[in-house]
């Protein structure tokens, strides 16, 4: 049967009509789109490298430059004397290999192997032509060696008579250094290198598609066995920085995340440490675009340029700060207002020297005010205390209590600041948020307000205050970042529990380094990450302070942290401490002051709601409670509103409910809470079933 096609080009087909497949392209338009239409399409490639536009990245490569120039000189200038003895002891033995060497040249000595193997041959004509070659040259080298002979003798003799001492000083030492450079020993050279290279192998394109075959994935496998390549390069590869990158499609239905899961196979095809080897997805291209960036050295061992803050003297948190480097060893800057951060981690891979890291760059901003709690009670944020507004190590109930009282402050402030913003002229703040020139008008108060806490799972999981904590720190991760208010969190267990979804979903920048699993790393890095390729639980155990990053406005990267240490720490708070004290930036801990926490910061909500419920009523209207409320503590509960009550109630479970009630004689339908509500969470909270 027969098919018209668009064209009518009448095509024969063998399939009866309810088999015949309906032909939907066209064979004579073979791209699909016009020359103009691939045109426009194209990628353009920078004219000029990246790395030639980068001030920084010149002025690093020249610093290095000059460093080593200066240490290879220096390394051969201090061990002068020395070559000069010992080549000055071996220009005997080189005099020796220097007239023998002659004697043989003269003599055509590297002939004799040629002319014996002709002889055992028995090879005459090929023995009579090798013969006469060498009688020729025997005869022109012999001239040659007679005529240099002779004038070489009449020149020493020339300068020996006319000569100044001084001239045969210089030759009788040219001489003597050149001999002894002849009599040296293969193994044993006089001169070392000043530096030791690090020998890594050139990345080819072989290699590569040796380590791609060595993964087990089926689609390369098969295309590399029909004599394909199963990688097609879109680029040659090129010298990054200090590795090598190739960039490809890998097959149809291979996907980045394939070779992401295969890593320490990839690495041990390329024959490379885990740590040199990083596979990324190409962002703004499809699924099977893979970026392959081969380091000559571990990134964990890699020689880390020093911290540019630790000469800054002050910084500006509205603008990015470097924290860390990429595999090629350029600076990674974060902005930390606008922001709040998660850091997630198992024990022992530098959470807590992150967490410390970023508060330091915080604190060099002296207009930040700063609070460190370090819930894990070791004492790691201690360097912070000299220059923190509030400061806690620990997990005691002294401790709850202080940070509860600090986190209602917060919220006040909070609170304060976004009546500031709205009131002020949108000539001065158009966008309604806190900016460094209204950062630095101290009417305002409206200074960058830095808020990191280690071990942050301690406060969620407190079994009477965790649900408070939850609200305060959602809310604080909600409106903060507009406000000036930043939140860091840090936790070694990464689940709902440590980092309540209010909170994980909200939170703009994100350090994730060695996790365990999928779910971990989701927590962390965001719903999703792990099947788009990034993924933590790849990183080694030697991978200390490394981390998969995302902020700034950027996709995700691994970058390695800078590694400050205590002692480093203490010097840069001193240091910090004084700009302060000359700045009047001090206040609350720094200056000495402690937080009132005796009646306000140990209250507990729920059995404050059991009490202002009567055991007579089932249920109340939400303005009577917040009214009983404030008459049971005036100082937490005064001012309080039905919205507010509701707000603080939610995060442990409970919701208003329609309550019946009458009012100046009149029965209404109004929000309340009903008692037994509150004694089941009270009970399922204390783990008193009786309570209820």
């Amino acid at each position: 049967m027969k098919h018209a096609r668009p064209d009518d080009t009448p095509v024969q087909t063998s399939l009866p009509p309810p088999y015949a497949v309906p032909l939907v392209d066209k064979p004579d338009d073979r791209s699909g789109h016009g020359l103009t239409d691939r045109i426009h399409g194209v990628k353009r490639r920078p004219i000029v490298p990246t790395w030639a536009r980068s001030r920084r990245d010149l002025r690093s490569s020249a610093r290095w430059l000059g460093g080593y120039v200066g240490h290879v000189s220096a390394y051969h200038a201090v061990r002068v004397p020395w070559y000069a003895v010992r080549l000055s002891l071996q220009a005997p033995r080189g005099t020796a290999r220097f007239v023998g060497g002659s004697l043989r040249w003269v003599a055509d000595a590297e002939g004799g192997p040629l002319r014996q193997a002709a002889a055992t041959r028995e090879d005459v004509e090929e023995y009579l032509k090798l013969s006469r070659q060498r009688d020729r040259r025997v005869r022109w080298r012999t001239v040659v060696g007679v005529l240099a002979a002779v004038f070489g003798a009449a020149t020493a003799l020339a300068l020996y008579v006319l000569a100044p001492a001084w001239v045969l000083a210089v030759a009788g030492v040219v001489l003597t250094l050149a001999f002894g450079r002849l009599g040296q020993p293969a193994d044993a050279p006089v001169i070392h290198r000043a530096v030791d290279i690090p020998r890594a192998t050139k990345l080819t394109s072989d290699i590569v598609l040796r380590a791609l075959g060595a993964l087990g994935i089926p689609a390369i496998n098969q295309a590399q066995g029909k004599g394909g390549s199963g990688f097609s390069f879109t680029a040659p590869i090129t010298r990054d920085g200090p590795g090598w990158l190739a960039e490809g499609d890998l097959p149809y239905g291979v996907t980045v995340a394939d070779v992401l899961d295969r890593r320490e196979k990839l690495a041990s095809g390329l024959r490379r440490p885990l740590g040199c080897v990083w596979p990324e997805a190409v962002p703004d291209e499809h699924t099977g675009r893979l970026r392959l960036w081969v380091g000559d050295q571990d990134m964990s061992r890699a020689r880390q340029s020093k911290w540019p803050l630790l000469a800054a003297g002050s910084v500006d948190l509205f603008k990015p700060q470097p924290f860390a480097t990429d595999q090629r060893g350029r600076w990674v800057g974060q902005t930390l207002m606008y922001v709040s951060g998660i850091i997630g981690a198992v024990p022992r891979m530098g959470k807590t020297f992150l967490l410390r890291l970023v508060l330091l760059i915080a604190c060099m901003d002296l207009r930040a005010e700063i609070h460190a709690y370090d819930l894990k009670g070791t004492g790691d944020l201690s360097p912070l205390a000299r220059v923190a507004h509030r400061y806690r190590a620990g997990e005691e109930e002294d401790d709850i209590a202080y940070a509860l009282a600090d986190l209602r402050e917060l919220r006040a402030e909070l609170r304060r600041r976004a009546r500031v913003i709205r009131e002020l002229p949108k000539d001065l703040c158009p966008e309604s948020k806190v900016t460094s020139p209204l950062a630095d008008r101290k009417s305002l108060g409206l200074h960058p307000i830095v808020i990191g806490v280690d071990e942050c799972q301690k406060w969620f999981e407190h079994p009477q205050h965790g649900a408070e904590f939850e609200e305060h720190c959602t809310d604080l991760v909600k409106r903060g970042p507009a406000l000036g208010i930043t939140l860091l969190l840090a936790t070694q267990r990464p689940d709902s529990k440590s980092l309540p979804t209010g909170i994980s979903a909200n939170a703009t920048v994100r350090w994730c380094l060695k996790v365990m699993g999928q779910i971990e790393n989701d927590m962390v890095l965001g719903t999703g990450s792990y099947k788009r390729g990034i993924r933590a639980n790849t990183l080694a155990w030697a991978d200390k302070g490394i981390a998969w990053f995302v902020g700034e406005g950027a996709d995700a990267r691994v970058v390695r942290c800078v590694e400050v240490d205590a002692p480093t720490a203490d010097a840069l708070t001193a240091q910090v401490h004084e700009l302060r004290a000359r700045a009047g930036r001090l206040s609350g801990h720094a200056l000495g002051e402690e937080v009132e926490t005796s009646a306000s910061a140990s209250y507990d909500l729920l059995t404050d709601l059991v009490a202002a419920l009567p055991a007579g009523k089932a249920k109340a209207w939400s303005e009577d409670i917040v009214t009983r409320l404030a008459e049971l503590r005036p100082e937490v509960y005064s001012g309080w509103t039905a919205e507010q009550l509701a707000a603080a109630v939610k995060p442990y479970g409970l919701r208003t409910v329609q309550v019946w009630g009458t009012a100046d004689g009149k029965g209404a339908n109004r929000r309340g809470l009903r008692r037994a509500d509150v004694l089941k969470v009270l009970a399922e909270r204390d783990g008193d079933t009786a309570a209820a």
